[in-house]
């Protein structure tokens, strides 16, 4: 295993220096907080035992792009939303752009990557609302995701929809009339595409000039999954939520031939890839989010502004409320050597900025 960390100290500099002021600035501060992630740069903690041992615990950067951060964030994210779930079936719906609008979403992320995900929010509002086997008022938490596993390019939307909805007069609870069937494909994907055309001639008509006629005309995707109880899509979507395109456990090697990582592809097989350290980086750093992006939103009745109408559904399905979650306990580490808590004795203040 190769940190992430290691392999930026090695290559940014000439990086850096090749493409210089083309670099975003959001690029610049992924890549300072990852490679001074748990080191003097960001400050310390110095514990101690009373066996007589040390330890410096040096702080997280917290930053969202980093690999060593955000799996206890990832956990608190995933407990809460087990709590909201409800006794119903839920779906997993993943709406896909065709290619011909990758490179106007990447050159645009701060515009259009929120638009395409209220937008996917709204094509499945719109057939909930209007389909003849539904007819009801959605909740959606919907995540955005832009790779691949290979790290490649590619832009979805991942949306969590218990399986009914709130009826139009908001009294009843209305399930699918067909079990094991939700919403059609193909109606969600040609909804999103006209919504997503209709908002950028509105809003944003320099950019829908830009962007090839025939991607209008293809066939877009929408893929519907039965997730059971919405756990197992939580499970997977909170490894996107606070998490990196690239965990470090995956980096096999960094060496004159490149760097290699591994991938599981689409059959479930392991594959690796050697790309260069420029190829390398780019692959990484167009994943990172413009800073203030927000990758989760919430839509319908799982709004934060829509909790009256969330409670009346828990009362129709007869759904307890659960308490609130406990804080979590502070982390304090354990002695190597007689394995006692150590206490907290003093501190590294982080170094003022150079």
């Amino acid at each position: 295993m190769i940190p992430l960390a290691q392999v930026l100290r090695r290559h940014w500099p000439a990086y850096e220096r090749k493409f210089g002021a083309r670099l975003l600035p959001s690029h610049r501060r992924a890549v300072q907080a990852i490679v001074s992630c748990r080191t003097p740069a960001l400050g310390a903690q110095l514990f101690a035992c009373s066996c007589g041992q040390y330890q410096w615990v040096y702080h997280s950067c917290n930053h969202r792009a980093c690999p060593r951060c955000g799996q206890a964030d990832a956990s608190q994210w995933l407990d809460r939303q087990r709590r909201r779930l409800l006794p119903v079936p839920y779906y997993l719906v993943t709406f896909t752009v065709p290619e011909q609008l990758r490179p106007i979403l990447r050159s645009n992320q701060k515009i259009l990557y929120p638009l395409l995900i209220r937008e996917s929010a709204g094509a499945l509002c719109d057939v909930g609302l209007q389909h003849k086997d539904l007819g009801a008022q959605l909740g959606i938490l919907a995540v955005l995701q832009t790779w691949a596993r290979d790290l490649h390019y590619h832009p979805h939307v991942h949306c969590v929809v218990p399986g009914g909805g709130l009826s139009p007069d908001g009294l009843r609870w209305v399930r699918p009339k067909s079990p094991g069937f939700f919403l059609p494909q193909a109606v969600l994907a040609a909804r999103l595409r006209s919504r997503l055309k209709h908002a950028l001639q509105q809003d944003h008509p320099h950019l829908l000039a830009q962007i090839p006629s025939i991607a209008w005309h293809k066939d877009w995707v929408a893929d519907v999954q039965p997730v059971g109880s919405g756990e197992p899509a939580l499970k997977y979507l909170s490894a996107y939520v606070y998490r990196t395109a690239l965990s470090s456990e995956k980096i096999l090697a960094d060496n004159s031939r490149g760097i290699t990582f591994k991938y599981r592809d689409n059959t479930g097989s392991d594959r690796t890839l050697t790309l260069t350290a420029e190829r390398f980086l780019h692959r990484f750093l167009q994943h990172v989010l413009p800073a203030g992006l927000q990758r989760v939103r919430y839509f319908g009745w799982l709004s934060p502004a829509a909790k009256a109408r969330f409670d009346r559904i828990r009362a129709l399905l007869d759904a307890p409320q659960l308490p609130p979650p406990l804080p979590a306990p502070a982390l304090v580490p354990e002695c190597p050597c007689c394995h006692k808590p150590m206490l907290l004795i003093g501190r590294l203040p982080r170094p003022p900025p150079q």
